[in-house]
């Protein structure tokens, strides 16, 4: 099982995320957006895999800025708008085997993913 955990490293979902893994022996493949941001066809999948009600990161000052207009946007606009910044998009995003599993940290979903 090849898991690949995205986010930045700075934050602190993402922090708490790695530190579970790393404290279970987790291996995964480390991918940083601001260094590697995902391009529209991964974005596409992870739109696919949650929609992007789940994947929007409303606690950063990137969402707050937007107008509430644009709060309301289709999936194919928060597809442009994770594109164009991706401090838009909640971490960390997880994908096993390529397939994306979940985003954000709760640990409950890493026991059921990643065993206890």
């Amino acid at each position: 099982m090849a898991i690949t955990l995205y986010g930045i490293p700075t934050c602190g979902t993402v922090k708490k995320a790695r530190k579970w893994l790393d404290a279970r022996g987790v291996e995964y493949t480390w991918v940083d957006y601001r260094e590697a941001p995902p391009d529209r066809a991964q974005l596409s999948r992870w739109l696919a895999a949650f929609t992007a009600k789940p994947m929007r990161n409303t606690s950063g000052g990137a969402y707050r800025a937007l107008g509430p207009e644009k709060k309301s946007w289709t999936d194919e606009q928060w597809l442009e708008a994770f594109a164009g910044d991706v401090m838009l998009l909640k971490r960390p995003v997880v994908e096993v085997d390529g397939v994306p599993v979940t985003v954000g940290f709760k640990e409950p979903v890493y026991v059921e993913l990643f065993g206890g």
